[in-house]
This record gives structure tokens, sequence and C-alpha cells, in this order.
């Protein structure tokens, strides 16, 4: 039998190895990169919680009004239809997918997205770094190639050992 301390290293080092999900840079400028990320990879059924963030739809060749209302929940059609439908340029943004509404929670760590039912969170900071934190690995896996289908630039897995994040969010 295995003495606690020799079993909480086992258990420590295959938690260190854990696959959390990816990150890349896209352009900086208008697009539909949630959509191109996004489309027929997440599952259409998940409530997305919109947390602080700043984007906004591309109106007559500009900037218009918020892509998102601020810190806001959608169901997965309205999340779907709000990414896919008219140009918008991504500042920051806070996204995280839940399988129902009733369990859609704050997550600010890591520790938080573990012990929730959140499926899936997406970061993007200063318009091109983006980290996306999946429970799923084929998920995982689906984004990376899509990444490469895109030409984004600085694919990389993010495990335990190579992820700086400590926060799931945005601001601070």
């Amino acid at each position: 039998m295995l003495d606690n301390k020799l079993l909480d290293r086992i258990i420590n080092f295959r938690k260190d190895d854990k696959m959390r999900g990816i990150s890349f840079e896209i352009n900086n400028e208008y697009g539909k990169f949630l959509s191109d990320i996004f489309s027929n990879i997440i599952d259409p059924s998940w409530y997305w919680s919109v947390g602080p963030g700043e984007s906004y739809k591309i109106e007559k060749g500009t900037l218009g009004s918020d892509l998102f209302s601020h810190s806001v929940s959608l169901n997965g059609p309205s999340f779907l239809e709000y990414i896919s439908t008219n140009e918008y340029y991504l500042i920051f943004a806070d996204l995280k997918a839940f399988p129902n509404m009733e369990e859609v929670v704050e997550i600010k760590s890591y520790d938080d997205f573990l012990k929730s039912t959140c499926e899936l969170a997406l970061l993007l900071i200063d318009s091109c770094y983006v980290s996306i934190f999946s429970k799923d690995e084929s998920i995982t896996h689906k984004l990376f190639e899509r990444a490469k289908i895109f030409h984004y630039t600085n694919i990389s897995y993010l495990t335990n050992e190579n992820d700086p994040h400590t926060g799931l969010t945005v601001w601070g």
C-alpha cells in the first residue's frame, strides 16, 4: 500500500502534466475571430457568461456599439449569432461556457474553473493574445488545429507546467 506522501507526489506529478488548453495570437484587426475559432467545435447548447471586456461591432467601417452587453449571460444560439453575424473588433474578452444557466458562476482562477461545471474559458488581451482553457482535450486539439488553419501565430498547448495564468479574468 502506498503511503500518503508518495500518493500525493504521484497525484501532483499527474496534475502538473495536465493539458489546460491553448494559446495563440490573432491579427489586431476587424474580423469574426470568435466565429472562426469556435464554429463547429463548441457545443451549441452551452450558456455563455460574458465577463468585463471591450469589443465593438463594426458599423459603417468603424467602431460602433458594444458587441456584448457587459457582464451578461447568453444561450448558445444567441452567443453564436453575436459572434457570426457582423464583423467586430476585440480588445479584451472574457468568455466562459457552462452546460446550463443554473450553473453559471464567476470564475476568477484556474482552480475555480476546475471546481465548476465551466467547460471552456476564452481570454483575449490587447486585441491579439488568446488563451483558451478546456476540460475536454479533444476540443483543445480541435482548437489547436483550427488556429493552424487560420494561420494564427505563436500557437502552443498550455499545461500546468508552462501556463503562467493564475487568474482566469482579463482584468487583474
